[in-house]
């Protein structure tokens, strides 16, 4: 595997982890309510203030220092006069809590904390006529309930992926297009399945319940009443004795699935590309017929922000196509803007990762922190992301 290869992956391993590590205070009475700050969004801009402190995931602001054919911030820093200044994020938890010291103007952060930096008030709305990529970002990202609230916009959105199906061509037959296939409880492939490990992975069996057990009543797989999350975890404990491998670190699965010792599981076309350039051939994914859950990470801005012009410039030059071409296919990720496609080095871009697919996105469930305060508008009774989490270290301690 090349160098490049196993930093976009170490990249890309950065969004993988952030919800299994995601802290107990998401908060069990947290809602997609407007924040408390006051902050407003902005009704004309002025010059850059000369600086822009961002945190941001690794690989989403390359300035050419870990590969001098990798950088969009060098240019950025020409054009307006700001200059960045990244601070890695490793977890969302960490995201959220570098937020609230006020020190940055703006994240680029994932569903599992957009509502929390939301509801907490360290965000601000997002004025997005004053971002004129904005525009022509796909309308299936915009005002969504991981980046608005009330009405109000929070953010800009950046790139996003859908988690997959994939399966060893050679030995899983026939091909499966249903995530039944890793639900099974007499699954022919005991012992090599794999799951994501993370506590949101619970809502990738709520969404298989709800397509396949109606009377549940399921309408959210991120919104779950008790008795429905109850059966999620009940289909997980079913599914454990099949699985051989939960991961987070998806360089083992790529070694996993390369060496044989895994056949068939939850993936990222990241993963499944990586294992084609290595060993062609080898697997396969698909797009379940019950859909899938997904992530999309959104540039927000701080309502503490000391640079607001530059962090709005930024958010312009970041969704701009030219950037948002070399942020995907750097990091391995569908592109906000669609006429990215048109800039990408692989001309087959764009359609692998169904970046323009919008009945592909319309299948997708994206990442959303649980909270009591039920996500679909069915009460306030739904089970929060602190009880998702001490279940899931439940069912992986026993």
């Amino acid at each position: 595997m090349t160098t490049h290869r196993k930093r976009r992956l170490i990249a890309g391993l950065a969004v993988a982890t952030a919800l299994a590590f995601t802290a107990a205070a998401c908060g069990s009475s947290g809602s997609s309510s407007s924040g408390s700050s006051g902050a407003k969004a902005p009704t004309k801009l002025g010059a850059g203030e000369g600086a822009l402190n961002i945190i941001a995931w690794a690989g989403y602001a390359e300035d050419g220092s870990n590969d001098p054919k990798v950088d969009w911030v060098s240019d950025f820093e020409k054009s307006s006069g700001c200059k960045v200044n990244v601070k890695t994020g490793n977890t969302s938890d960490e995201m959220v809590q570098l937020m609230k010291t006020g020190e940055y103007d703006g994240v680029s952060a994932s569903g599992d904390a957009t509502l929390r930096l939301i509801a907490g008030g360290d965000v601000a709305p997002v004025n997005t006529d004053l971002v004129p990529n904005y525009a022509d970002i796909s309308s299936f990202l915009k005002d969504t309930h991981y980046n608005s609230a009330d009405g109000v916009n929070y953010g800009i959105p950046h790139g996003w992926g859908a988690n997959l199906l994939m399966w060893n061509k050679s030995n899983v037959t026939p091909a499966p297009d249903s995530w039944g296939a890793v639900f099974e409880k007499d699954s022919p492939y005991k012992g090599k399945l794999t799951a994501y490990d993370s506590p949101i992975y619970i809502a990738d069996a709520a969404l298989y319940l709800m397509k396949t057990k109606p009377e549940l009543g399921i309408k959210d797989p991120y919104a779950l009443k008790q008795n429905q999350f109850d059966a999620a975890i009940s289909l997980l404990k079913q599914q454990k004795p099949n699985v051989g491998e939960y991961w987070s670190d998806y360089l083992k699965a790529v070694d996993a699935f390369e060496k044989g010792s895994l056949q068939l599981g939850t993936t990222w076309q990241v993963i499944a590309n990586t294992i084609e350039a290595d060993k062609p051939g080898t697997v396969e994914t698909v797009l379940p017929k019950e859909g899938s859950t997904a992530w999309s990470d959104t540039w927000m801005v701080s309502s503490k922000a000391k640079h607001p012009n530059c962090m709005y410039k930024w958010m312009d030059h970041i969704t701009s196509p030219k950037v948002q071409a070399q942020v995907a296919e750097y990091f391995g990720e569908a592109p906000a803007n669609p006429k990215a496609c048109t800039e990408t080095t692989d001309p087959n871009f764009c359609k692998t990762y169904h970046a323009d697919d919008a009945a592909f996105a319309k299948q997708l469930y994206y990442w959303t922190t649980p909270t009591k305060k039920c996500l679909d508008g069915s009460g306030d009774d739904c089970v929060d992301y602190q009880k998702w989490t001490a279940a899931w270290n439940d069912l992986r301690g026993s």
